[in-house]
């Protein structure tokens, strides 16, 4: 019998995680077991744990509770002497564990069991997994190049999450690629989405771009996008004086500021877009504060300063929003066709991806102490702007 290993997070506490194991359930038919090889763990997955009751990303990979498995597989209670047994009941559905999740990656995983007639054991899939050694899987809309995981319970929640990459049908498939495709394809695909949102939306009429938190991948990715487009507005990186040497050696931005510097420095005259990866509360209020009218639109990205989240003194809600990215996929899909959204992304990816190689350096682990101490410093925020996780049960 299989054993899973998973990493489990306190949904109220991220601080606090355990390791726990089980034995993977038999598979049905249809169904197949993945074993996770590798992924990534950046400050995009602290986000899917910080909003995961608010965005559902705990629903992805539910921890099932220790005592539902056991009172779903243990036989009915004897009846009375005397009486005749009645018929053996249902096994009951486990129950799902509502204090404890899983936080989903993005990375590579085999397939080692299949009762799928299309997917063969063997055959290796990138996508969206649990911090967890194995999955059970439901392929449906099995197609030469991609699937998807119809599992019940993922039925209702973004497409992009439910969709595989099956790689030996990828053209030009690289495995060379694997290290920064599990850590910056999430991270520049939602860059790129929020690039072609500002540019959908005419920039919200703003002559600047101020993006805090400039030193973090997904900014960085976003930066590359703007400066590709001789139409895009300025892009101003604000950052720590611990990170500036590093964004400023980038030369993406076209002016690098430092947190303390900023009313100082930014000209609050000019019409000004906000794309916020920080998710601090006080910084995005004293831009709102400083900007005054124009601050013409904020999106809030990320939550690297998650700790120091919340609105903040001054904060305009009017003209501020969460961005998510699969609904501007979505969106796109509907205005472009199935899939063109997502082949624009994957190219802009794969150029970005080499010319991050001139700064990016990816750290790899083995085991649960590995992936519990890369969890340990990107939730401490103690990995560098230049230094990528990647990890493996």
């Amino acid at each position: 019998m299989t054993e899973i290993t998973e990493l489990q997070f306190k949904k109220d506490d991220l601080a606090t995680r355990r390791i726990a194991t089980r034995e993977a359930p038999p598979i049905g038919d249809g169904e197949i077991l993945a074993k996770v090889d590798r992924f990534a763990f950046t400050a995009n997955n602290v986000t899917y744990g910080v909003v995961g009751e608010r965005i559902g990303y705990w629903k992805f990979f539910p921890v099932v509770d220790a005592q539902a498995r056991q009172a779903a597989a243990a036989p009915a209670d004897p009846t009375a002497v005397g009486e005749a047994a009645p018929p053996a009941p249902e096994p009951a559905a486990p129950q799902t564990n509502q204090e404890w999740g899983i936080i989903p990656v993005w990375g590579f995983a085999d397939v080692v069991q299949s009762n799928h007639p299309d997917v063969a054991v063997g055959e290796r899939l990138y996508g969206y997994w649990p911090t967890a050694s194995h999955v059970v899987m439901s392929p449906d809309k099995v197609k030469p190049t991609r699937l998807v995981d119809g599992a019940a319970h993922r039925a209702e929640l973004p497409p992009v999450y439910n969709s595989y990459a099956r790689v030996a049908g990828e053209a030009g498939y690289d495995p060379a690629m694997d290290d920064e495709r599990m850590t910056l394809y999430p991270l520049y695909a939602t860059s790129y989405c929020l690039y072609d949102f500002c540019k959908d939306n005419n920039w919200f009429g703003a002559k600047q771009v101020i993006i805090p938190s400039a030193s973090s991948k997904t900014a960085i990715g976003t930066a590359y996008a703007f400066g590709d487009d001789p139409q895009a507005p300025r892009v101003i990186g604000v950052t720590s004086a611990r990170n500036e040497s590093a964004v400023l050696a980038l030369k993406l931005y076209d002016d690098v500021v430092r947190y303390e510097e900023m009313e100082a420095r930014i000209d609050a005259g000019i019409p000004t877009l906000i794309i916020d990866m920080s998710g601090s509360g006080p910084v995005v209020g004293r831009l709102h504060r400083h900007l005054g009218d124009n601050m013409r639109y904020t999106s809030n990205v990320g939550i690297t300063h998650y700790d120091a989240g919340g609105m903040g003194d001054g904060f305009i809600k009017d003209r501020s929003a969460m961005f998510f990215a699969p609904g501007h996929i979505q969106k796109r899909a509907s205005d472009w066709g199935p899939g063109v959204f997502e082949r624009k992304a994957f190219e802009f990816w794969r150029q970005a991806a080499f010319r991050s190689r001139n700064w990016l350096t990816i750290k790899t682990g083995a085991g649960a102490n590995a992936v519990e101490a890369a969890v340990e410093e990107v939730y401490k925020g103690e990995t560098p702007a230049n230094v990528g996780w990647v990890v493996g049960f």
